[in-house]
């Protein structure tokens, strides 16, 4: 993982944990992801991996915000960390 985005990599898996925390929330997100368990785990620490993780989240807000509660953060944190992500 690139040392310059290494608070937003450990902030996108605390979310990608919540969202692995919930069975059906964990088959929407392999589901709409097109990811496998196997290729989840192969491929949890690249950061294509680890922008879809916060996609996912931006994309239904209540789940966006109780990611962001559950990790102690603004809901706006998770966009602003895939951002900085994706430059």
């Amino acid at each position: 993982m690139d040392g310059d985005h290494t608070n937003d990599e450990a902030l996108a898996l605390g979310a990608l944990s919540w969202v692995l925390s919930d069975d059906g929330r964990a088959e929407r997100f392999l589901t709409l992801t097109g990811l496998s368990p196997g290729d989840l785990r192969t491929r949890i620490d690249e950061r294509s991996t680890l922008i879809a993780v916060l996609q996912f989240l931006e994309a239904h807000e209540p789940d966006l915000l109780a990611a962001a509660d559950m990790l102690g953060l603004p809901p706006s944190a998770l966009p602003e960390a895939r951002r900085r992500l994706e430059q």
